[in-house]
């Protein structure tokens, strides 16, 4: 047995394998000196086993006066049956009497924080100091659980997309730059002085020649590259997204795909309540009125009502030439001033609210915050056309542009299910969003660009392109949404070559820059496309949703912190002149 370092791991012996001679290898996670005897709990991926030193044994006895928590030693000995079993931990029932005892690894005697600690709860520690030793932090349970979990979930991921019949094909990391809505990465070539790949934003253009090339179905878990600002929801610089494409499928033949991967992937890893297929369908518009948002938490029963009309002959000075939106709280008149004041001070300073109005509606009528504006034609026209009832509070959200307020108010009603903790528990609510604009305005540089993905298909064609007002023009582009969080975007694609050159066109792009940019696309179209259409879940904000955890970090194994910067690996960092120079880059203070 000298030659091997272990022969079982931490967390499979049990009381059938009493008297017999085994070596395990592991990490100390704890020691406990009881002057007889010494115990030591040994650690590995699979689990923890008690090794037991007596006092008797003078050479072990000293090697043990040298270790460490989280040192990695080896330890040979005998199974024994323990007196105090402990039925919390699979191998409880047994301890290992050591003969032999071997470093394998030292450790330092002060660590910057604790690992498994009972008394140090890891999420108290700073994150930098966290992601700087992130070799100690992976040791944690939870986070290493988390970790082993998400290779679990590629591997089902892989198993459903082949049992649906797509292929996996990789594409480059390589690629050119392409306006996907964020900044591109651009790398830097030294072949090719002054010219630069871009890391790919997306699979998107590569997806789409696939198809074009004659695959029916094609899928990676692709890595992406954008440059944009972190949220604890998005991992900034790096994400990966399961991406798939179809040929000769319209956006219904993606829905059945997209719940199927949702669906299977929730249930096996999760013991919560998960929406069943097919998931309800809310247009963008609909969404933005009554969600505020385009990735509504369907676990929260409030809805945002509109009721400009309702105020239309108001003395209330902060409504007047308006748009007033409502949100009515079911029992609310139970909240106290305080939860009011807080509530108004939430809207102002997090929402970016002037204000927020309120009324509780009680058996003597309105009262609290402008109940005197409320007039007897005002209530009756709540309580028959929005659905407030006696008992029922009601906010009250103002703002000269409806995209504001829309976008306040759906802050407010997200605040408001949390404070009032409404949200429907242990539960995974799914819905698509359809129907998005093509287009948006955009005020900085005063011109047309496109909403989500400029290589959708608009509906309408050829003739919505050419003879609607291009904010009006809808595309087919979706979302798929759960508890809040966009999981994943998608869209028919604009597979027409002349489809494609007058939707760039109208975003500021003309036909030779088209052809330049997206040459291949352009090039491809013009020798038989088939109709295609495709999807990108996203795989951290999957794994994150399934662990509950509010934060991508902890299901990425080597994250970058809150200012995109890596601790660990010290990255971005500046780089030698020499290497500058092979790639043709001057730095200019």
């Amino acid at each position: 047995m000298d030659n091997i370092y272990r022969n079982h791991t931490c967390g499979e012996l049990n009381i059938k394998n009493v008297g017999e001679t085994v070596r395990l290898a592991g990490w100390v996670q704890r020691i406990r000196n009881l002057g007889a005897m010494k115990f030591i709990d040994l650690r590995d991926q699979f689990g923890i086993t008690q090794i037991v030193i007596s006092e008797n044994q003078k050479d072990l006895a000293e090697i043990s006066e040298n270790l460490v928590t989280e040192c990695v030693i080896s330890i040979e000995g005998t199974v024994l049956e323990r007196s105090n079993k402990n039925t919390k931990i699979p191998t409880g029932e047994i301890e290992i009497e050591a003969k032999e005892i071997k470093i394998l690894g030292k450790c330092k005697n002060v660590l910057p924080f604790e690992v498994n600690s009972e008394k140090v709860d890891i999420s108290s520690v700073k994150e930098d100091l966290r992601l700087e030793y992130r070799f100690l932090d992976l040791r944690n349970n939870k986070i290493h659980n988390n970790i082993l979990l998400r290779s679990k979930i590629l591997k089902a991921l892989r198993d459903k997309m082949d049992e649906l019949g797509f292929s996996e094909i990789q594409t480059p990391i390589l690629a050119n730059s392409s306006p996907e809505g964020a900044r591109d990465f651009l790398v830097p070539s030294r072949l090719h002085p002054g010219e630069f790949y871009a890391l790919p934003q997306a699979p998107q253009q590569f997806k789409q020649l696939l198809m074009v090339s004659g695959f029916d179905k094609y899928f990676q878990i692709a890595p992406c590259f954008r440059d944009e600002d972190p949220r604890a929801d998005r991992a900034p610089g790096e994400f990966y997204q399961l991406d798939f494409e179809m040929s000769f499928a319209t956006q219904e033949d993606v829905f059945v795909v997209l719940e199927e991967i949702f669906t299977s992937t929730f249930k096996k890893f999760t013991d919560w309540k998960v929406d069943e297929g097919p998931f309800i369908k809310i247009p963008y518009k609909e969404a933005m009125e009554k969600y505020g948002i385009d990735k509504p938490d369907l676990r929260n029963p409030l809805i945002i009502q509109d009721v400009t009309t309702v105020f239309k002959d108001t003395e209330f000075n902060a409504f007047k030439g308006k748009v007033i939106k409502a949100i009515v709280v079911p029992n609310g008149e139970k909240q106290g001033r305080k939860f009011f004041d807080n509530m108004t001070e939430f809207a102002v300073e997090e929402a970016g609210a002037k204000g927020l109005a309120w009324v509780k509606f009680t058996q003597e009528g309105a009262i609290g915050g402008i109940s005197k504006f409320i007039t007897e034609q005002v209530q009756n026209e709540l309580f028959s056309n929005f659905n407030v009832k006696t008992g029922d509070s009601v906010f009250f959200i103002a703002d000269e542009e409806l995209e504001k307020t829309q976008k306040i108010a759906g802050l407010v009603r997200i605040e408001l299910g949390k404070r009032l903790d409404l949200l429907e528990k242990n539960t995974y609510r799914f819905c698509f969003i359809v129907d998005f604009p093509m287009y948006e305005y955009n005020e900085e540089e005063g011109k047309i660009d496109f909403n989500h993905n400029p290589f959708s298909m608009p509906q309408g064609g050829m003739e919505a392109l050419m003879n609607k007002d291009p904010l009006e023009i809808l595309a087919y582009q979706y979302d798929v949404v759960c508890n809040g969080y966009e999981m994943a975007s998608g869209a028919v694609r604009n597979h027409d070559p002349e489809l494609m050159v007058k939707a760039f066109e109208i975003a500021g792009y003309d036909e030779k820059e088209v052809e330049t940019r997206f040459g291949a696309l352009y090039k491809a179209f013009q020798y038989g496309t088939p109709p295609h259409a495709g999807a990108a879940p996203g795989v951290d904000r999957m794994i994150m949703l399934i662990k509950n955890e509010d934060n991508l970090r902890e299901v990425i194994a080597f994250p970058k912190n809150k200012k995109a910067r890596d601790v660990l690996m010290n990255a971005p960092s500046k780089v030698a002149k020499e290497q500058l120079d092979e790639v043709h880059i001057k730095i200019v203070d």
